[in-house]
């Protein structure tokens, strides 16, 4: 296939920028989910109110998924994550106003345009992330993702140390939306060129289109995996702090240090990964994740203690570290069909890591969101039963 490719940075520049910009997309959702309990008091919610809040960030990043793949071939990754990073930074100062004014329908509106935001921002970076992964030829996918959690992790003890000091949430979002519009404005000028596809030549196969990549089956395989592995971390983001605070009894502070704990070695296991991931192969990767995070599950909700729970948010997070980093990897496999791949699993994908934690908020009322927690296990179960769909294509 013929292409026009436009000169720009360096190899070395666009890794340093997309491991930038991951970092600051986990700032930006970790800013988030670390005051969760603080929205609920705010708002006067209960816990199955405030999962009808959370699905409507669900409803727009999966409203935008599946048109991303389609948005980054237009403007390229670039430019798609400097539109997305101004939604999500207008529509942070959105919710910040309206938790000011105490309305749930205009959180609940701004959180809506926040998810429309973060979904789009998530599919380029996935996107360039693989690019660059694919021209230095070797697994970096994790690493990114260790930047999105690392980010998570510095947001998180923001969160714990504002929320110590007194410091108002829409006082804290204000801020972070300034930083996030000019850092996603500034940043994406150092990513790899974009290339403009033109008519294939004679003989060559036309790429693949968004509806075509949606009849894919093994990127529907990989889709129902990354749906089951993802909703660990997405749990996990949404719910541990909350769950710290009315299972254990713990302080909102220290809910959100253990909401840290979680980000912590998810960020540790993302920066092993690579390596790991490139001596065992994905699918044993995979399996032992899934195990790790089914392990971490059960004694974060059986502990007794907060040391034992200490103890299993770790163990968590390090199963729900590589599970989303791999099913990208494995949806890139093949550059020419990156984007409308990474686009249908990132879609599949977030049915459960956006729409999954609300549902567990429902649950939560009638047995409290601590033990709801476990029903997590069933869709790990399913991924480590499938975790096959992600063996490279190039594999014997």
């Amino acid at each position: 296939m013929s292409v026009s490719i436009a000169t720009g940075p360096s190899l070395k520049a666009a890794s340093v920028a997309t491991f930038l910009i991951f970092g600051v997309n986990g700032l930006v959702f970790a800013s988030w989910a670390a005051r969760i309990p603080a929205v609920t008091e705010i708002l006067n919610l209960t816990s199955g109110q405030m999962g009808t809040l959370l699905l409507c960030t669900a409803i727009g990043s999966l409203i935008a998924l599946p048109t991303a793949g389609w948005v980054v071939g237009r403007i390229g990754t670039a430019n798609t994550v400097r539109a997305s990073g101004v939604l999500a930074a207008l529509a942070g100062t959105g919710v910040a106003l309206s938790l000011l004014a105490e309305s749930v329908p205009a959180t609940a509106l701004a959180l809506f345009f926040f998810g429309m935001g973060i979904g789009l921002w998530d599919v380029a970076q996935n996107i360039e992330g693989a690019d660059v992964e694919h021209r230095l030829k070797r697994t970096i996918m994790p690493q990114f993702h260790a930047a999105f959690s690392g980010g998570a992790f510095v947001g998180a003890l923001i969160g714990s140390a504002l929320s110590n000091l007194g410091v108002s949430l829409p006082v804290h979002l204000l801020v972070i939306a300034g930083l996030v519009a000019v850092l996603t404005l500034v940043v994406p000028r150092y990513f790899l060129p974009h290339i403009v596809a033109e008519r294939p030549a004679d003989g060559e196969p036309k790429p693949v289109k968004g509806p075509s990549a949606w009849r894919d089956g093994r990127t529907l395989l990989i889709g129902v995996v990354v749906l089951g592995a993802t909703l660990t971390e997405g749990a996990g983001n949404d719910w541990i702090a909350k769950a710290s605070v009315d299972g254990l009894g713990t302080t909102e502070s220290a809910g959100a240090l253990l909401f840290a704990v979680f980000v912590l070695a998810m960020t540790a296991m993302r920066f092993a990964g690579g390596m790991v991931i490139d001596r065992y192969g994905r699918v044993a990767v995979l399996r032992a994740s899934m195990a790790a995070a089914a392990a971490g599950l059960g004694l974060f909700v059986l502990a007794g203690n907060v040391w034992l729970a200490v103890a299993g948010a770790a163990l968590w997070g390090v199963g729900a570290a590589l599970a989303f980093p791999m099913g990208m990897s494995a949806a890139a496999d093949d550059p020419r069909h990156a984007a409308a791949r990474v686009s249908v699993v990132s879609t599949i994908g977030y049915m459960s890591f956006l729409a999954g934690p609300p549902l567990l908020g429902y649950l939560g009322d009638l047995t409290g969101i601590h033990f709801a927690l476990l029903a997590i296990l069933a869709p790990i179960l399913v991924a480590l039963l499938l975790a096959g769909a992600a063996k490279p294509l190039h594999a014997k």
